[in-house]
């Protein structure tokens, strides 16, 4: 790394240093003070830096020193030293919580043999040395317990004209750490920030050394620029830089694919401006309307001279629950997000859908979901052009939403359960018990009057002598009858 061609800027005058010391909590200036009482440099120093200097309350706090490991554990009470990289943890013990201070010891790093790890770290003496091992300029900042701020890399002057821009030589930052290539793309999305030409440029010509970096890391990046404030913006630049396609390939597949006449936009664009119009800020839900059409592609057919994408909101559903297992996301977050890409073509039609269809919607996506089924499909109609978000036909169906969701849909809200038909008809524990609640459940769902006691156990008894197979066979007809109607129902609705 060379050494930077200006001097730092430090300055008892620097005003914005100043009027950063207000909102240093104590056990940060403590901390400080202790290692210079104690004959050392220390300064806080990178994001939260940068956030202080836009007005940001960080949420977290970082020191460097040129205190070793040993020398800090010697100043701090109950610090504790548990790794090689000269990162030394120091415990605040609040009213209410417990905050954690992470002081590091200067250092430089060389031959990241993984694109992500350094083989060789070395204990330095000087602040230059460590600050010029940081990836962004605004995140090489630091600044002491007077508010005196050390820049060597123009930050101050990046975060005024809003650029992101590498410490040093682009393809060398990227290529210590791959990671760095996503996080200039949240940086930008996140504070708006354009991305320096230069950097953008090497980003672009290293996007494939992303595929080093661990799915839970890509995972993690990609949650922040889903949770921020430009969701779309990012995953646009994202596909800019060439990075999506490593990211998300199955998103990919959709560029260019045109669709039929009812659709104004591509495949690929249609789910980037459902992301833009989602009107929900939960990042799942978020991370559904980008992918609730992703298995168009594998759909599409010509029929008749017409094309369709009959069945792809189940192929869809696949690729998800793909996508989201290869990011390492939890099995709770993939089953909600597949759950809402599976149903997002539910039909409705005021005056065609009755009350049982509603329950038998609710039973199937959980009443839970009801509210972000809605907002998918609103990012849908809007992705595609529709002009009004929420029709009159939504605001019915969230009315019959209120007015079914206290009706039975699952097995748990019979007013009857195993142990009564056990007690009543002389049962044995076994699956012959679920297989008949679930005959019951399917009527009740058409009509919820029957879900009294004594009316379900007039219904269960003519069920006993069934056997398991057949008990089975009956339930799942009543699913397939119901699934053919609705799937006649979105064909001739959608024809796609």
């Amino acid at each position: 790394m060379t050494k930077p061609d200006s001097l730092p800027q430090t300055s008892k005058s620097n005003q914005a240093g100043k009027q950063c010391l207000s909102s240093l909590p104590d056990f940060v200036q403590q901390a400080l003070i202790i290692l210079q009482q104690a004959g050392f440099e220390a300064f806080i120093v990178g994001g939260c830096v940068r956030d202080l200097l836009m007005g940001h309350q960080p949420k977290d706090w970082d020191i460097t020193t040129n205190a070793r490991p040993t020398d800090i554990l010697a100043a701090l009470p109950d610090s504790k030293y548990k790794n090689s990289f000269g990162t030394v943890i120091w415990p605040i013990y609040l009213t209410d919580s417990t905050e954690v201070l992470e002081i590091t010891t200067y250092r430089s790093e060389s031959d990241y043999d993984d694109h992500r790890h350094p083989s060789e770290i070395i204990f330095e003496d000087k602040l230059e040395n460590d600050l010029s091992r940081r990836d962004f300029t605004i995140n090489a900042m630091a600044m002491n317990q007077n508010g005196d701020i050390i820049d060597y890399y123009g930050g101050q002057k990046d975060l005024q004209q809003g650029i992101i821009r590498t410490v040093g030589e682009p393809a060398d930052r990227f290529k210590e750490d791959a990671l760095r290539l996503l996080r200039a793309v949240r940086f930008s999305n996140r504070f708006n920030f354009i991305i320096e030409p230069k950097t953008e440029r090497a980003m672009i010509k290293l996007a494939g050394s992303i595929k080093f970096i661990a799915n839970e890391r890509i995972r993690d990046e990609l949650i922040k620029i889903l949770a921020g404030p430009q969701p779309y913006e990012g995953i646009k630049k994202l596909h800019e830089t060439k990075l999506l396609q490593y990211i998300l390939p199955e998103l990919e597949e959709g560029d260019g694919v045109a669709q039929n006449h009812h659709h104004i936009y591509t495949v690929f664009d249609h789910n980037l401006l459902s992301l833009k119009h989602c009107p929900s800020q939960d990042y799942l839900v978020r991370l559904a309307a980008l992918l609730h059409d992703v298995g168009k592609p594998r759909a599409k057919k010509t029929i008749n001279g017409q094309t369709t994408f009959y069945n792809h909101e189940y192929i869809s559903a696949k690729l998800t629950q793909k996508i989201m297992t290869r990011l390492r996301f939890s099995n709770q977050e993939i089953n909600r997000v597949v759950n809402l890409v599976r149903n997002h073509m539910f039909y409705y039609n005021v005056g065609e859908v009755t009350e049982a269809s509603v329950r038998r919607l609710i039973a199937k996506t959980g009443e839970q979901n009801l509210a972000d089924l809605i907002d998918l499909r609103i990012a849908d109609r809007l992705g595609s052009g529709t002009a009004k978000a929420k029709p009159y036909k939504l605001r019915h169906l969230e009315y019959m939403f209120d007015k079914v969701r206290h009706d039975p849909v699952s097995v748990k809200m019979l007013k009857i359960n195993g142990t009564d038909l056990m007690q009543k008809f002389g049962l044995e524990p076994g699956p012959q018990i679920g297989a008949i609640l679930d005959v019951i459940l399917a009527d009740v769902i058409n009509n919820p009057q029957l879900n009294e006691r004594e009316v379900l156990l007039k219904l269960a008894q003519p069920l006993i002598n069934l056997n398991l197979a057949e008990l089975r066979q009956r339930a799942k007809t009543v699913i397939a009858e119901e699934r053919s109607l609705e799937d006649q129902q979105l064909r001739q609705q959608h024809r796609v």
